[in-house]
């Protein structure tokens, strides 16, 4: 397999609009077509640039800037030159010429500000190499513009078209439709094919031209003047299919109802609707850019539109996309069940699938339950923290502790013993790290004393309460709590859905302290963020107990119909393979220590109590006094109001009450990081 070497370009807003004409293969008329749209659209009185990044031999760029009047631009048109008609790899190597992508990305940039269409030329097709492990394919995904396929009218265009569009589909290549060059000579083929393309392609036939003969002729470019207006549909090259952004926010508003969301400020709000994303950024539909300074709610690992996983799903999705676990089993779900267990901490050995982070957490309570049971112990109660948050169904919220999210459903759960939570800054104790000899565990251990007979298990989020603001834990806490567990015979439920998959630096939280709980959940960044899937991994020992005979009753009734969804593990694989090829955690560790070093400045600010850290997850804590530490009041909105603010400066943020927070990919750039902050920084500024 080749191995790409990506490199990032955004489009920004300001520059033009942008097509790639690439073919089937060479020779198959892609200078004579980009001339032919482009004396079209300048006869609709736009500013046309066109841009040949290699020139293996012949005079195609010339021509280009000739036939549309293009003049002063040649180093930009055409970057790199080679006197030999060879594939770009091969020719420019034989030339003894190093091509830097970075040369023919900033040539783009000037070119896309300069002119309102920019037209660009490939080589031959989509596989033909430009340098070591980067392809033709890999230029036009990483200029994140569409392209249009020239494909032959005869024989073995069929073959050669469908190949090409199916390869680019899968590459993420975002494909406007392909035009038919050769179409009205007289063979069979040529007046069959088109039909049958139609009916088999899964993209548009934009148009059918003739081959145009003696084309530098005088006679051949007036025909080539009139070509595209007569037989291209010009009209979809830059259409949009989608509706404008007022109606869809109109639509929006008329009906859905969004998770954790007060609707009543929805609906009078101006919201912003993504339609797409590229590595660390969104785009709304008004086609602005922002940086994903969330990670799309902590789930996202690799970046958006990350071709290894989408292409993952597509080959699941040729094979099955979904057969039930309930007596039968599945390729994906096997391998990955393998996989997670070799990379989980040492000591669990077994995996149950679900759909969520909320459904991790309610089997592990039903298997903590349910375990007790079958070994004739009347455990039945849990131990949760305070400022927990395990999910939002009926279990899970019977172990959480906010009573912001929790208070509205008290009828519905059951009891829980709920002890203090290390929050530093807010100490239950009153006291300051490191002189409180962790004094936040004495309710957890008279817990313990009391009623550990009752006690199934306790329940964590080990080092990073999350969604209470990121609330980084004193080290050897969670090892202590663990020791407990094993002291006072309860089991130790780690709930990793949001700590889990490097968010920490590590691939799971309880890593960092030698932790192998008895259960753990895990979810959100599992699939890197593409598709719902959660597991809950467990002990042998746990496992073995629910071992009898049928008419035991001993099974673990528990199950959803899309449990181990193969499509779901596909991409699950695939975002685990993509962390040991890219060394993703030891990447990490740099911009770990960036990131500290950056948040030191957020210090001097006048409304900035607390600056939490572990990894890639930080809480920004805002107080209206910074001497008492005194909080805003929830009517403020203050948390809110920062978010909104950060938007002005191309990065979407999501507070958690007064609290912000910076959560991004793990394939962010050391720039983009930098960016992320600093627009925090200036919209905590300004707020204030």
């Amino acid at each position: 397999m080749v191995v790409r070497k990506r490199k990032r370009v955004l489009i920004n807003k300001e520059m033009g609009k942008s097509i790639f004409i690439t073919a089937t293969d060479t020779g198959v008329g892609k200078t004579i077509i980009s001339c032919a749209i482009g004396l079209a659209l300048k006869k609709k009185g736009l500013d046309v640039g066109v841009m040949k990044p290699f020139q293996c031999s012949g005079d195609d760029a010339e021509f280009l800037c000739r036939v549309l009047g293009i003049k002063d631009e040649k180093e930009l048109v055409n970057p790199y030159y080679a006197s030999e008609p060879l594939a770009p790899y091969v020719a420019f190597k034989r030339a003894k010429v190093k091509i830097d992508l970075d040369k023919i990305f900033k040539a783009y940039k000037e070119l896309s500000r300069k002119h309102d269409v920019l037209i660009i030329e490939g080589a031959g097709g989509l596989l033909v190499p430009i340098k070591e492990g980067y392809l033709v394919a890999d230029l036009i995904r990483d200029l994140d513009i569409p392209a249009i396929i020239i494909a032959r009218a005869g024989l073995g265009t069929l073959n050669h078209t469908m190949l090409t569009q199916r390869y680019a589909l899968d590459c993420g290549i975002k494909i406007k439709g392909v035009i038919i060059n050769g179409g009205q000579d007289s063979g069979l083929a040529e007046k069959t094919n088109p039909d049958v393309l139609r009916e088999f392609l899964d993209v548009p036939i934009l148009g059918i031209v003739p081959w145009l003969r003696n084309v530098k002729s005088k006679d051949g470019l007036r025909r080539l003047g009139r070509i595209a207006g007569e037989n291209i549909g010009l009209k979809t090259l830059f259409r949009t299919e989608r509706p404008p952004t007022q109606q869809l926010i109109k639509q929006d508003k008329d009906f859905l109802w969004h998770p954790f969301t007060q609707m009543k400020d929805w609906l009078k709000d101006e919201p912003l609707i993504i339609e797409e994303a590229k590595e660390s950024y969104l785009k709304d539909t008004n086609g602005k850019w922002y940086l994903d300074g969330v990670a799309s709610l902590w789930v996202n690992v690799h970046g958006h539109r990350k071709r290894e996983i989408g292409s993952a799903v597509k080959r699941q999705l040729n094979k099955v996309s979904h057969s039930t676990l309930l007596g039968l089993g599945n390729v994906p779900s096997i391998e990955l069940a393998k996989e997670l267990i070799s990379i989980a901490p040492n000591g669990l050995t077994k995996v149950f699938y679900s759909d969520s982070g909320s459904s991790a957490v309610e089997i592990a309570l039903k298997m903590a339950y349910q375990y007790w049971q079958y070994l004739d112990k009347a455990k039945t109660r849990f131990i949760h923290l305070d400022n927990a948050y395990h999910g939002d169904t009926i279990g899970s919220v019977s172990v959480g502790g906010m009573d912001l999210f929790h208070k509205a459903y008290q009828g519905l759960l059951f009891e829980s013993y709920k002890a203090d939570s290390p929050y530093c800054y807010h100490c239950p104790k009153g006291k300051t790290y490191p002189l409180c000899s962790w004094e936040c565990l004495d309710s957890l251990k008279d817990i313990l004393r009391q009623h550990s007979a009752s006690i199934a298990a306790l329940i964590v989020e080990p080092l990073v309460q999350a969604a209470a603001g990121m609330l980084v834990w004193p080290p050897g806490i969670y090892k202590e709590m663990s020791r407990l567990c094993k002291e006072y015979n309860v089991l130790l439920i780690a709930d990793e859905v949001a700590v889990g998959f490097g968010r920490t630096g590590a691939m799971f939280a309880s890593e960092w302290e030698g932790v192998c709980p008895d259960i753990l959940c895990l979810a959100k960044g599992i699939t890197g963020g593409y598709l719902p899937l959660a597991a809950t991994l467990t002990t042998r020992n746990i496992f073995d107990a629910f071992l009898g005979e049928y008419k035991e009753q001993k099974t673990f009734f528990h199950g959803h119909t899309y449990t181990g969804n193969p499509l779901a593990c596909s991409a699950a694989l695939a975002n685990l393979e993509l962390f040991k090829k890219e060394k993703t955690l030891e990447k990490l560790k740099p911009k770990i220590k960036f990131l500290k070093e950056e948040l030191e400045k957020f210090k001097i600010l006048e409304h900035v109590g607390d600056i939490r850290q572990k990894g890639f997850m930080v809480g920004i804590e805002l107080v209206k006094d910074k001497a008492t530490k005194e909080q805003y009041p929830w009517e403020e909105k203050m948390g809110i109001k920062v978010c909104q603010k950060a938007r002005e400066y191309g990065v979407i943020l999501r507070p958690l009450g007064n609290v912000i927070v910076l959560m991004p990919s793990l394939s962010i750039s050391r720039e983009e990081l930098k960016q992320l902050v600093d627009a925090a920084y200036k919209a905590i500024s300004l707020v204030q």
